[in-house]
C-alpha cells in the first residue's frame, strides 16, 4: 500500500525530491531509486535536522510495535498518517504523547489502480491544514470520506477495507457456477471478470443508485428475476452479508483489542 501511494503521489506531481522512504528491502529500494525517491534503511539514518510535514506509517501492523517507536522524535512537528491496519489513534498517542497530530486511515487495495476507498479519522490535535494534508495525499489514489467517530473505523474495515475480496470471491463464484452450468473454465472465467469489471465501472460513473441499476437489468419473468428471486431470498445473499460484514467488524475490535 506504501508503494501504491507513493505512485500515485508522484503521477500527481509531488516532488521525488520531498520524499525519504525508510525501506530495508532491496526490491523497494532500487524501485524508489528509479524514481528519484530517497531512501534509508532506518529511522537511525533520517537527519537529526529533518523536520517532515507528515510521517506516513505504512507497515503491517504486527511490525509497528519494532518500528514505529523510533519516529517518536517527530512528535509535535510532524502529522503521523498511519495507515496500519487496527492501530488506533490511542495506540499511537500511547507512543508519541496526546499532543502528538495522527490521521488513522484505512484505504483498500484497489488504490493500486487509483480506485481506492479511504476513511480517515483524526486526533484532536490534528489541524484544520493537516485534515487537508491528509486527504490530498489519499485523493492522490483513491476517494476520502472523514469520520468523527473512530468506534466506526470496525465498520468500515468490515465494508471497504475487506470488501474488495468479496467483490473477488463474487467472481470466483460466478465462474464456478458457470462451469457447473456446462460452460468451459476458461470462458466461464472470463465471463465473470469481464462482467464482474463491467458491471463496477458501470456502477462508477452512473447517477443511478445500485438498486435502480438492478431493475434495469431485470426484465418482469425473465432470466434475472428468476436469479435474483434466489439470491434476495430469505437465505440469499442479504442474510450472508450482513453476517459476513459483523464478523469481520467484530474480528477488527478484537484486533485492536
Amino acid at each position: 500500500m506504501g508503494g501504491a501511494l507513493l505512485a500515485g503521489w508522484l503521477d500527481r506531481g509531488f516532488e521525488a525530491a520531498d520524499v525519504t522512504i525508510v525501506e530495508p528491502n532491496a526490491a523497494a529500494v532500487a524501485w524508489a531509486a528509479e524514481k528519484g525517491v530517497a531512501v534509508v534503511a532506518s529511522a537511525d539514518d533520517i537527519p537529526a535536522s529533518a523536520a517532515p510535514d507528515v510521517v506516513v506509517v505504512a507497515v503491517k501492523p504486527q511490525m509497528t510495535d519494532a518500528v514505529v517507536p523510533a519516529y517518536a522524535r517527530f512528535a509535535g512537528t510532524s502529522l503521523f498518517l498511519s495507515i496500519a491496519a487496527g492501530r488506533t489513534l490511542g495506540y499511537f498517542e500511547g507512543l508519541f504523547g496526546k499532543e502528538a497530530a495522527i490521521v488513522r486511515a484505512m484505504p483498500n487495495t484497489p488504490a493500486s489502480v487509483r480506485r481506492g476507498m479511504t476513511v480517515l479519522c483524526a486526533n484532536a490535535p490534528v489541524t484544520a491544514a493537516q485534515r487537508e494534508l491528509s486527504q490530498s495525499l489519499l485523493e492522490a489514489v483513491s476517494e476520502v470520506a472523514w469520520i468523527e467517530d473512530e468506534a466506526l473505523m470496525d465498520a468500515v474495515t468490515a465494508v471497504s477495507g475487506s470488501g474488495p475480496a468479496y467483490i473477488f470471491l463474487l467472481a470466483e463464484s460466478l465462474a464456478a457456477a458457470g462451469v457447473e452450468a456446462g460452460l468451459p473454465e476458461d470462458l466461464a472465467q472470463r465471463l465473470a471478470r469481464v462482467t464482474v469489471a463491467g458491471a463496477g465501472e458501470l456502477l462508477h460513473l452512473a447517477d443511478d443508485t445500485p438498486a435502480v441499476l438492478r431493475q434495469n437489468v431485470t426484465s418482469p419473468g425473465g432470466t434475472t428475476a428468476e436469479a435474483l428471486a434466489v439470491l434476495m431470498g430469505d437465505e440469499g445473499w442479504q442474510p450472508v452479508i450482513t453476517r459476513a460484514i459483523a464478523a469481520a467488524a467484530r474480528r477488527s475490535r478484537e484486533l485492536a483489542g
